[in-house]
């Protein structure tokens, strides 16, 4: 996995420690950053596909195939 340096503001760092530490879901802060990112990749996938479907009148995969292509791409 490639390694990144990032800049935080004060607050957002205190956030994510406290975030880290809170909900136990995270072994550290990487984790919560991975995720977060994983659930924004998601919602603008979503939303993607949502404004195709507006444009076109119709979309013609039910929920569930949409977030297997969603999950498919997530591993490519």
């Amino acid at each position: 996995m490639p390694r990144q340096s990032i800049t935080l503001s004060e607050k957002n760092d205190d956030w994510l420690k406290s975030h880290v530490g809170a909900t136990g879901e995270y072994a550290n802060k990487s984790e919560l950053v991975n995720d977060i990112i994983r659930r924004a990749r998601r919602a603008e996938f979503i939303n993607e596909k949502l404004a195709k479907a507006e444009q076109s009148g119709h979309v013609d995969q039910s929920p569930e195939e949409i977030l297997a292509e969603f999950k498919a791409d997530l591993k490519r």
